[in-house]
This record gives structure tokens, sequence and C-alpha cells, in this order.
């Protein structure tokens, strides 16, 4: 059975109900497709960390003064299903962007994800600079500038000519191409907080500097991979400051070799530089690497013992000698040792 339109519904009603629809279009429209203005520079950064809620996102939104009401958003939310879609990561909100826009934005559009970086113990600048570009995306070049840069230097009241030493090593979760500033603040200010009143209390009871149990550190972490090794190679270099004996110590003289570490020539211990710990008495002017903790606090705690002299045993670890006849003796077996190995 055929039942005519105008029977269902008179003009009067049709009409309410197109100026009903035409309005629910409207406010869709107006509500979601509008843009959304900010006070401010554009564009805006905002982060949105792992496990964060939409809800948590929405309040964080409202809160900046990025969008003008946390109802539409989430109204749009819900049609867009954007609750469990949204990705952690650092956004760039560009002033004039509507509810699906940023929505977009959050799902689909380009973001700085956050990576996990491990800088190992040891690692100098340049090293460091390498690893961060390598695994999250940072421009190399701006961190060794500004890791070198003196007025960014002093401005963080360090009075030295690098950080070299001032960044402190392990595991960052670093948003990818962040800006070198961002980074290197990063890692000072876990060394701040590491290099407590009280490590600094127990560097001046041993009549150091903390930039001189830097630089002690980044020789001793030179030395040895093995944290339970560190305490003794310090008690080594401890005794020799002591007496006014050379250091003689070889990741020095690397330091300032053209090239890259490698290893060691008579004429490479001739250098004139006051980095070369077999020219020149004492402590070289300042970290060759940056330590980590467990060399910093060999460094601090220096095992008590009369060694002056160690070599290599050929288990990655040393052999320890308080005379140098002993440890001549030592040197002839890892030398033998060596020879060994090589047939």
């Amino acid at each position: 059975m055929k039942v005519r339109f105008k029977k269902l519904l008179s003009r009067k009603e049709f009409i309410a109900v197109i100026i009903f629809f035409l309005g629910i279009a409207a406010y869709f429209y107006f509500t979601f497709f509008t843009s959304n203005y900010y006070e401010g520079k554009s564009p805006k950064q905002f982060e949105i960390a792992k496990g964060e809620t939409f809800n948590d996102v929405v309040d964080r939104l409202y809160g900046e003064g990025i969008i003008p009401s946390k109802v539409d958003i989430r109204i749009a939310g819900f049609i867009y299903g954007a609750g469990k879609k949204i990705r952690a990561a650092r956004y760039h909100i560009h002033n004039g962007l509507s509810y699906l826009d940023l929505l977009n934005l959050f799902i689909y559009g380009d973001a700085e994800f956050m990576r996990t970086v491990s800088i190992r113990d040891g690692l100098s600048i340049g090293w460091m600079a390498y690893v961060l570009k390598r695994d999250a995306l940072i421009d190399s070049t701006d961190f060794v500038k500004l890791a070198f840069n003196k007025h960014f230097i002093d401005s963080l009241g360090i009075n030295k000519s690098s950080l070299e030493g001032y960044m402190l090593t392990g595991t960052y979760e670093i948003y990818e191409k962040s800006p070198a500033r961002e980074v290197i603040l990063k890692m000072f200010n876990n060394f701040q907080k590491f290099m407590n009143d009280t490590l600094k209390a127990r560097a001046a009871a041993l009549d150091f500097t903390t930039h001189q149990i830097l630089t002690l550190a980044s020789i001793i972490k030179g030395e040895t991979n093995l944290p339970e090794e560190m305490p003794k190679i310090s008690g080594v270099y401890h005794n020799r400051l002591r007496i006014g004996m050379k250091l003689q110590a070889d990741p020095t003289v690397q330091y300032i070799l053209k090239g890259g570490w490698r290893r060691l020539l008579h004429k490479d211990l001739l250098l004139n530089s006051h980095y070369n710990t077999y020219k020149y008495t004492g402590l070289p002017p300042g970290p060759i690497n940056n330590s980590g903790k467990d060399a910093i606090l060999a460094a601090l705690y220096p095992e008590n013992h009369n060694y002056l002299f160690f070599v290599a045993d050929g288990k990655k670890g040393h052999k320890f000698s308080s005379s140098y006849k002993e440890h001549l003796k030592k040197v002839n077996e890892y030398r033998r040792w060596l020879k060994s190995q090589s047939k």
C-alpha cells in the first residue's frame, strides 16, 4: 500500500522537520569544523604521555587554552572513536584547527614520538651526539656546539670550556627531534641531582673540586669497564697524585689523538698537551668523557692500598703492583700472553 508523503506530514510539520535537521547539521558543522583559536605563539607544543586517557588530554587542552570547550571535543571524540586511537607523542598544534582537525592530528598527523636512548658510560660529547642522532634524530651538530658554548655553560654555573663530564649517562626517554638544549639540560640536571651535597662534601674532604673528581672519574672509566675494579684503579691514581708521580694514563693521550682511539706509539707519549699525563704531572685540564655513576663514586671512594701500577690481565681486568720491578714482571707476562693469542 502506498502512503503519500503529504498525508504523513503537513506543510508546517515538514518545514519544522527540515529546520530541525538543518539546525543539527549547522550545530555539527560549527562545532566540529569551525576553526578554534588560542592566544600566544603558534604552533603550540603539546605532549601526550604514555597511558594518558582521552579525558586527561581534553582537560589539559582546555586548561592551556587550546580549545574553548571540553564538552564539544568529547562529543567529537566519541563520534570519531578517538578515545583509544590518540598516540602518545609530542605535537605542534597550529592555530585555527577545528576539533576534527585536532583529533586527526592526534591520530594520523605528524608527531615526534618518545624514544628510549641508552647513553653508555664513558662516551665523549661527540659520541653522545652520534648516539642521540642515531636513536632519537637529535641534531648532532647543534648538540656539540651547545655543549661547547661558553655562554650557555656559564648560564649553568659551570665555569669551564665544555660540559664534558657534566652530563650524566644512562637510559633516557627523549622525544625525537628534541632541541639540543632540552636534551643537554635533561642530562645535566640528572648529574646535578646525583652529585648531591654529600658527594660534594666528600670531594672537599679529599681536597678535590667537583671538576677534578669528574676528571679523575673519566680516566678511571677510560681504563676499565668493570665497576668492581674501579675503586682499586682509583686508589692507584690517588696514590700517584699524593706522591707527585705522573699518572701516565693512556686514555688521556688517546683523548688528544686525531682520528680516534688506536694503539699508542712511543711518539704519542711525547705529544705536548696538558692532557698528556706521561709528560705533565697531576690531573689533565678536564674530563675526557662522561664517566657515569660508578666511576664518579670510585673517584670519591678509592680503595685503600699501596699499589702504584697496573697492567691488563688479558681477561678484561688488570693486575696490580706496588713496585716497578713487580710491575715489569707482570707486563712481561701480559706480553707473553698476547704472543700466545696471535699463534
